[in-house]
């Protein structure tokens, strides 16, 4: 793949199948940057409005989802996924090992 670090992750972020979840880390590792998730946060942050990626696929390694603000509000997030079936456990993290998709 070819592009800035950043185009690299939305590229890998846009392959998210609809019903899974990857990790920043995932991303990280897929792009040969071990150690580079938070730049993944960073670029999933900066993600062009309109550009329609499936930021809200992009979870912490733990299920954990973003901070509320990154989707406009309080549980948008979790509303996203749950629309495309996805499952939570009993702390309010992402079913891992249902719904985790590796790059």
């Amino acid at each position: 793949m070819t592009g800035s670090f950043f185009e690299l992750v939305w590229k890998v972020a846009a392959r998210v199948p609809r019903g899974k979840v990857t990790t920043y880390g995932a991303i990280a590792r897929a792009l040969g940057s071990r150690g580079a998730a938070r730049t993944v946060g960073w670029a999933m942050r900066a993600a062009p409005a309109g550009s329609k990626l499936p930021c809200h696929r992009v979870v912490k390694a733990t299920g954990e989802l973003s901070p509320e603000d990154a989707f406009g509000g309080p549980g948008v997030q979790r509303l996203l996924l749950e629309d495309e079936g996805v499952t939570f456990n009993a702390q309010g993290g992402v079913d891992m090992k249902r719904h985790l998709w590796i790059p």
